[in-house]
């Protein structure tokens, strides 16, 4: 997943009675704890009061924080960072062999690697804040595929941390240095937030964690609290931010898309503050923002993906909002309202939010948008669904471990309480539908995949992004591991055919008809994947002529790996399976892409 930290600006007067308190504790401790420094009057004492005051917050932090580690359970192992591994390695198949077709190139791996040894909590006179578990900085895992004269494969492995402003801060000052500020008590996320912008000039890290994309030829990696990062494909270095030469000047979606037929960048960017949600269009070459909108939002929903048709935007507004507001009032900063209401929009490319056409949906939350396309007078927009939001966790981070716990347990197995929720199984993702209706405004949804496993991080050809499809791919969760374990673990992967139906017997239903045909590649016991990468093949004929290529690790050797799948022989064995030279912890999307030979050279 990602990053959901957005940067807050906080309004009004805390009258919440605890809160008040709080901060009378707060300017009491700044009096009698720390101590004035004399300031010599010097030409530069601008600078010198600048400095003295950083060293008081400093001070006053260093003494009322308490900085400690979250625990990881035996199940947790492969969640725990790693170091940099430093030049790249040369690694080799240990079983199948590289395709001949395979393409040459590069395959990235985004993922939370937490400096200091994990992600933190902290405790003081405001109470406790935690990190999140997507909050880690990012760290790249590239492996390259190259061909020598002789037309051998030769592959090399490298990682790298992505380097943002702020990691480089707490890199200079060798420990942690933010305090956590979404989840916790109010008072303590109200503290971080302004200690931490008083500090360093903004709320939260920068972690570049989430995803990877790539426009005109660059790479860059992102989460949605701050502009992109590019960095270099052959040295993972970090080089700077993306503001499209200073034109868009807030968060940026973990998925943009490239719009079909022009090749322009559709984004959206969501802040705290009004205005909640900005669309955008880059020009294909990187160089000009051609379109900047406000949509108008009456909430700060968080909105993790967005669709493209070859006419349209798709929009996804489901009740999962950051309130600062309710923040003051007590409540959680991010919070996901299970009775709340859940649209989606379809916007002309260049339209304002009067053009905007909203269609109510049935409450979800749905952060990955798998395709969306036009059929005739329908937009027809594929995801992700489900009926609980996994971030941040649950309300002020209580009981962390047991409500992740049981939203993990197969569906099947779930209760219902009373007014009908599900007590258990409530992160069950399925794969959806929603036909939206342009002409008369009605909308139809279904559920397209059954309860047998539960679905997430879906990918396609992109060549076929924003068009008709036949196929689709998805890693599927081991419900039993992961309720064990309290964080997702992916078993198995997924082919969905969208035009056959499922054939068991009996025959089964959607919400409104019969549910589509699933393939499944099944891992080892105990081998749990991330990053899965559809691999066109160069000249292929069929929407699913390529490979899927995925980080797998095995826990009961430590051992990671990445496997490549034929996308035609879905539920055979993988055709090759290449051994890391360290292990690769879990983490979150992937990205392919394919690079001539020549540009591998100072690799």
């Amino acid at each position: 997943m990602s990053s959901f930290t957005y940067a807050l600006q906080v309004n009004g007067n805390f009258q919440n009675h605890s809160i008040s308190h709080s901060f009378d504790h707060l300017k009491t401790f700044l009096s009698s704890t720390i101590k004035l420094p004399k300031i010599s009057v010097r030409p530069d004492i601008a600078k010198t009061l600048k400095n003295t005051s950083n060293r008081m917050l400093d001070a006053f932090v260093d003494s009322a924080f308490q900085f400690v580690s979250q625990p990881l359970l035996p199940f947790q192992k492969n969640f725990a960072p790693v170091e940099e591994i430093g030049e790249a390695i040369q690694v080799f198949c240990t079983e199948g062999n590289i395709p001949e077709d395979f393409r040459a190139g590069v395959y990235i791996r985004n993922g939370s690697n937490p400096l200091f040894g994990g992600l933190k909590s902290t405790t003081s006179i405001f109470g406790r804040s935690s990190h999140i578990w997507v909050e880690g900085e990012g760290m790249l895992h590239a492996i390259y595929f190259v061909k020598d004269a002789c037309e051998d494969w030769i592959i090399s492995y490298k990682n790298r941390f992505v380097e943002s402003e702020t990691f480089k801060l707490e890199k200079q000052r060798n420990k942690p240095s933010f305090l956590p500020a979404v989840e916790g008590d109010s008072p303590a996320i109200i503290a971080a937030y302004l200690l931490n912008m008083l500090r360093f000039g903004v709320v939260n890290k920068k972690t570049g964690s989430t995803s990877i994309f790539e426009h005109s030829g660059k790479l860059y990696a992102v989460s949605e609290n701050h502009l992109p990062l590019e960095f270099d494909l052959l040295t993972l270095e970090t080089m700077e931010e993306w503001g499209v030469n200073g034109a868009w000047d807030r968060a940026f979606t973990s998925h943009p898309k490239k719009a079909p037929g022009t090749g322009e960048l559709v984004i959206i960017g969501a802040d705290a503050q009004k205005p909640f949600i900005v669309a955008g269009v880059i020009s294909a070459d990187g160089n000009t923002l051609s379109h900047k909108v406000d949509l108008k939002f009456n909430r700060a929903t968080i909105t993790h993906d967005i669709g493209v048709t070859q006419k349209y935007n798709v929009i996804i507004d489901h009740p999962l909002t950051v309130d600062v507001n309710r923040l003051v009032s007590g409540g959680p900063l991010i919070k996901y309202d299970k009775e709340g209401n859940a649209r989606i929009g379809v916007m002309p490319r260049y339209g304002n939010a009067e053009s905007v056409k909203w269609f109510d949906v049935e409450t979800n939350c749905t952060f990955h948008i798998l395709n969306s396309f036009e059929d005739k007078n329908e937009v027809v927009v594929r995801g992700c669904r489900a009926l609980e939001s996994m971030i941040p966790g649950p309300d002020h981070g209580l009981n962390k471990f047991e409500w992740f716990s049981r939203g993990f347990k197969p569906i099947e197995m779930s209760k219902k309480s009373s007014n009908g929720f599900t007590q258990e199984g409530y992160f069950f993702v399925r794969v959806y539908e929603w036909r939206l209706n342009m002409e008369t405004g009605d909308v139809k949804e279904r559920n397209l995949t059954g309860t047998d496993f539960a679905m997430e991080f879906p990918v396609i050809n992109e060549d076929f992004t924003g068009v008709k499809h036949k196929y689709g791919y998805t890693q599927v969760v081991d419900s039993m591991a992961s309720s064990s374990c309290g964080m997702a673990k992916f078993g198995g992967l997924a082919k969905l055919y969208f035009e056959e139906q499922d054939e068991t017997l009996p025959a089964r239903e959607g919400k409104t008809g019969p549910l589509i045909k699933v393939e499944y590649h099944r891992f080892e016991a105990n081998n749990f994947c991330t990053g899965i990468a559809f691999v066109s093949k160069h000249g292929g004929v069929e929407e699913d002529d390529g490979w899927i290529v995925s980080y797998v690790h095995n826990e009961d050797t430590n051992i990671s790996q990445v496997h490549i799948i034929d996308a035609r022989k879905f539920g055979s064995k993988a055709a090759a399976k290449i051994t890391l030279p360290q292990r690769v912890p879990y983490g979150f999307h992937g990205i392919f892409i394919p690079m001539p030979n020549q540009t591998f050279q100072n690799l």
